[in-house]
């Protein structure tokens, strides 16, 4: 079997439908603890309003400069020509955009993800394509997806043999993440696990986080 080198996760945060003002707040309490690596701006409710894509912009504009505070990089859900803007990275599903045309609008240096579900196949075409990463879940349901499809463990370590980072996505806890421990992925995911905290808890759990990861395992798959 091939040998992985040994790695800890890092934590990729994900926005959810907050009200902005408190949004703005809980992502400001997890951006101070410097345990966020990836912060992914994901507003559908707002973008689905009828002026959802300016609304979209302004708030997404305002994310980024908290980031860039905590020189904490950004990837934009879906929308290329808004990271572009934005001069930040994207996360595409794989019916929202390619990465092709990613990488042609967007600088060098900006992260390209790529939603693969449970297929490897999928992970290799990312990996092929030039993308930064390649997200799988659901790992568990979770309450942003709850009927998402759970993925098998084989095909995630699967995953993690095809020489691209992976991310975990789905339902994931700071309890739960445990059950991984022995597989050498690269970013994990979270939004309801974080976001949907009161902001005076948010940065314990990213401790909280911090203290999961510190027990991660020499994987070997």
């Amino acid at each position: 079997m091939t040998q992985i080198t040994p790695t800890v996760p890092k934590l990729y945060l994900l926005t959810n439908d907050d009200e902005f003002e408190l949004l703005y707040q809980k992502l400001e309490a997890a951006l101070a603890t410097g345990l966020i690596a990836l912060l992914q701006v994901r507003r559908k409710q707002v973008l689905a309003l009828p002026d959802g894509k300016s609304r979209l912009y302004e708030e997404a504009s305002k994310i980024v400069d908290l980031a860039r505070a905590y020189n904490i990089a950004v990837v934009i859900n879906d929308d290329i020509e808004l990271a572009s803007t934005l001069g930040v990275g994207v996360h595409l599903g794989q019916q929202d955009g390619n990465i092709n045309d990613a990488k042609r609008q967007l600088a060098p240096n900006q992260v390209i993800g790529r939603t693969c579900h449970g297929n490897v196949e999928l992970v290799k075409e990312a990996k092929d394509d030039g993308a930064s990463y390649a997200a799988m879940g659901a790992i568990f349901a979770s309450t942003t997806k709850p009927n998402a499809d759970i993925i098998s463990r084989q095909n995630l370590i699967e995953g993690c043999q095809q020489d691209i980072p992976i991310c975990v996505i789905g339902g994931l806890t700071a309890e739960n993440i445990s059950e991984l421990a022995d597989i050498p992925i690269a970013l994990v995911a979270v939004v309801g696990d974080i976001m949907d905290l009161p902001v005076e808890k948010i940065a314990e759990r990213c401790y909280q986080w911090q203290q999961a990861f510190s027990k991660w395992k020499t994987p070997a798959v």
